[in-house]
This record gives C-alpha cells, sequence and structure tokens, in this order.
C-alpha cells in the first residue's frame, strides 16, 4: 500500500480538465492499442467544487492481461505500478513531478465493460448534474480532511459511505 499523504483540498482550477485531457492523450498514444479510452473521474472532474490536487483517471483497457504485458511502458511514461493496490480487478498507477515529488496522477484501470467504469462515471456524472449533491460532497470532504489532514487513507475510508451510497443511487439511475 502507498504510504498515505497530507491532505489538501483547493478550490476548483478550470485547467484540470486540461491537464487530465492532455495526460490522457500521452497515454492513449502510448499505449494502443490497449488502453481503449481514458475518462477525468475524481473530484477534479467535477466543476466548482474543492478538491485534492491530484487528477484521476480511469482507463477502460482492451484486457488486464494485455495491460499487465504493458507494464514497462507504463513505467516508461514515469508512472509507478501499484498493482491492483486492493481493488480486485484493476490496476493502479500514479504519477509524480519529477521536480517535487507531488501526486500528481491517480490512473485506474480496468477491462473494458467492468462495472466499475459505469461505477466511477455514474457517480461523477451524477455529482455533475446535481450541484446540491456536489455541495455536499465537498462539505463531507471538508469534514473529513480535518479529520485526517495527514493521512490520505484516513480520509478516503472517511468519506467512504457517503460515496457508496450516492453511488449505488447513481447507477440505480442509469437507464
Amino acid at each position: 500500500m502507498l504510504r498515505p499523504l497530507t491532505v489538501e483540498l483547493l478550490p476548483y482550477d478550470p485547467r484540470w480538465a486540461g491537464q487530465a485531457a492532455v495526460e490522457s492523450d500521452r497515454l492513449v498514444i502510448a499505449l494502443e492499442p490497449v488502453v481503449l479510452r481514458i475518462e477525468h473521474i475524481g473530484s477534479t472532474a467535477i466543476p466548482g467544487i474543492h478538491a485534492k490536487p491530484i487528477i484521476d483517471l480511469l482507463a477502460a483497457v482492451s484486457t488486464l492481461a494485455a495491460l499487465d504485458a504493458r507494464r514497462s511502458a507504463f513505467e516508461g511514461l514515469g508512472y509507478a505500478w501499484h498493482g491492483e493496490n486492493g481493488l480486485v480487478g484493476r490496476r493502479y498507477c500514479t504519477l509524480s513531478d519529477r521536480a517535487t515529488g507531488r501526486r500528481r496522477i491517480h490512473l485506474h484501470c480496468f477491462a473494458d465493460g467492468s462495472a466499475d467504469i459505469a461505477r466511477h462515471l455514474a457517480f461523477r456524472d451524477h455529482l455533475r448534474a446535481r450541484p446540491a449533491l456536489a455541495v455536499e460532497y465537498e462539505a463531507i470532504k471538508r469534514a473529513c480532511r480535518d479529520r485526517h489532514p495527514h493521512d490520505s487513507h484516513a480520509y478516503s475510508d472517511c468519506k467512504d459511505d457517503w460515496i457508496r451510497r450516492i453511488e449505488a443511487a447513481a447507477v440505480a439511475a442509469l437507464p
């Protein structure tokens, strides 16, 4: 498991979407045909709310076996490879700034068609379409940050029940 980080929440920055797009393009170009598409997820993908300044990306991949075979390509792009990192069916990679060591990207990879892809996208889209709910999420995030300012793992655990509840509602609302 990765070491916990200090939890820093910053106001929404519209540049996050551009940063996500640039990194997504870089990954797709370098890792075709294994990486099929990439989506910007997480709090930096929800306009108007505070977020940790780390871009979360979700990659739909042809198969996990094909992705595993391209591990060295990910590492060649500067990513640290963490395997499943506690979530069966996922491959998790992180990209940190070489000069500062600050984490820049969390990359969550799932086989195309995985229910985890639908879950992540449903949560993101549900909050984007419901600004009042996004504000409620921001309040949860702030409260969890205040309780666990130096432990990103405890911060994530603190938000988990709320996220799971909203994810379930978002998935249930899918057409």
